[in-house]
């Protein structure tokens, strides 16, 4: 069984699995947990953390200088059991090498660090992506947190997505598990997203033209998660097809597969490149709001 890690501060508790350095609760004080429960009969995660990949690759196999490896969505990471290298009152850290494991999947060297830390009313990560080889490293990285819908006691059908600035530009969608080459219509009136359950029908809505690097999920008279990503150009928004009781805000570096695209994973558009001896970092945050702003009119 993985180990988890309790940290609190007054203002929040979180816990966080050492499998896949994953979320599993975020409880304000006085408050009920924003994340989604990880029932197995759903959705059975919380927050799952994605690496080396963002989505699928074609035929789920990552091509390498001609050699292809096997690579299911999402990456190894969230399957992952990482060494925890910090537990203390307020933060923890874990961290994941390659391996033979990974190596079968992945042939790059690499250490990554995914660090939590509390700060008031605000729970922050890093991810820090180092290459130790002698040759470039290629990655794609993202998070994948669940939130439950409804959050408190509000409507389920009034929840929405508030982003910090207009998002006008066309969407992304999938088609099958590949991305679709043709950009579809916006759903977003404005800043506001209406999150209506025909939203997900045909999988998630993908924002690679974002403006916005912050974003506000919730219902008006009811609590509000707000979630910052100055380092994820990148965003996915997803739920379950049906009445789904969560919804998952998806910071990306990186996205599924372009349809058609087979090549090069270092020729994949959205992967980064890592020069010998670099470190990436990519950041997000949690903060619970106790009450959803007013929406623009």
């Amino acid at each position: 069984m993985s180990q988890n890690v309790t940290i609190g501060n007054g203002q929040l508790t979180a816990i966080v699995a050492a499998k896949g350095a994953e979320i599993q609760s975020l409880v304000p004080a006085g408050g009920q947990d924003v994340m989604w429960t990880g029932d197995a009969d759903v959705w059975p995660w919380h927050a799952p953390n994605l690496f080396p990949i963002v989505g699928a690759l074609a035929d789920d196999a990552l091509v390498h200088e001609g050699e292809r490896y096997p690579m299911k969505q999402h990456g190894f990471l969230r399957n992952s059991l990482c060494e925890v290298t910090l537990a203390a009152p307020e933060s923890c850290a874990f961290r994941l090498a390659d391996n033979q494991d990974t190596r079968e999947q992945y042939p790059f060297a690499f250490a990554l660090t995914v660090a939590y830390r509390l700060a008031g009313d605000r729970l922050d990560c890093t991810f820090s992506l180092h290459n130790p080889d002698t040759v470039p490293l290629y990655a794609s990285i993202g998070t994948h947190p669940g939130f439950r819908r409804p959050l408190g006691n509000t409507a389920r059908d009034a929840h929405v997505v508030l982003f910090d600035h207009p998002e006008p530009a066309p969407i992304r969608r999938l088609d099958a598990r590949t991305l679709d080459l043709e950009p579809k219509p916006t759903p977003v009136e404005g800043r506001v997203l209406l999150l209506r359950d025909v939203l997900f029908d045909d999988d998630a809505v993908i924002f690679d033209r974002l403006t916005s690097r912050r974003i506000i999920y919730g219902a008006p008279g009811g609590p509000a998660v707000e979630m910052d990503f100055p380092d994820f150009p990148d965003l996915g928004i997803w739920a379950k097809p049906g009445i789904a009781p969560f919804v998952c805000l998806e910071p990306w570096q990186g996205m599924a597969s372009p349809a058609g695209f087979a090549g090069e994973f270092s020729l994949k558009p959205g992967v980064v490149s890592l020069q010998p001896g670099a470190t990436r970092d990519w950041h997000y945050s949690i903060r619970i709001l106790p009450e959803m702003p007013e929406l623009p009119r």
